[in-house]
């Protein structure tokens, strides 16, 4: 149902990948259950110093987790079409169909949590400034230009 490849979202570094639809996935579908690895909060300061602080998510109040499986590889966009719940019971984060997914699509949720959320991310401080540049890369190539609320600019994936 869904495989990684490289992604069009962020510099296009080699570890510029996002998790894609292999077939068409009907809006509630359930996509993916991603394993946690969860570890308390007091202990991020060590994760922090690693590439993995780029991948987590928070847990419960008291946790951060560490997603096996896709779960961490996809992608952020202002306009979702996928959004995930945390299962506390299964220790798992379920990515969910938010809109119908065409097969090749790329799957992407809001970082945020919620998917009409605006608030601006974490690791964005320059997000302006390579919306620019993404588009003007993608002018000079022909191609069309991206929503520039769908871009991840998450470097590390």
């Amino acid at each position: 149902m869904i495989e990684v490849k490289q992604s069009k979202l962020g510099d296009g570094g080699e570890f510029n990948r996002g998790v894609f639809a292999t077939v068409d996935i009907a809006k509630g579908t359930l996509i993916h259950q991603a394993p946690v690895v969860p570890y308390p909060n007091e202990d991020h300061e060590h994760v922090e110093k690693t590439i993995l602080e780029d991948y987590v998510f928070e847990y419960g109040a008291n946790h951060t987790a560490i997603l096996l499986g896709y779960g961490s590889l996809i992608n952020h966009s202002y306009e979702p079409n996928a959004t995930y719940d945390i299962n506390f019971d299964n220790h798992t984060f379920d990515f969910y169909a938010y809109t119908d997914i065409k097969a090749g699509e790329e799957i992407v949720i809001n970082y945020n949590g919620e998917e009409d959320s605006m608030d601006p991310l974490w690791f964005l401080d320059d997000y302006e400034e390579r919306m620019l540049e993404f588009n003007k890369s993608n002018d000079d190539e022909g191609e069309k230009k991206t929503n520039p609320q769908s871009l991840d600019t998450d470097t590390s994936k």
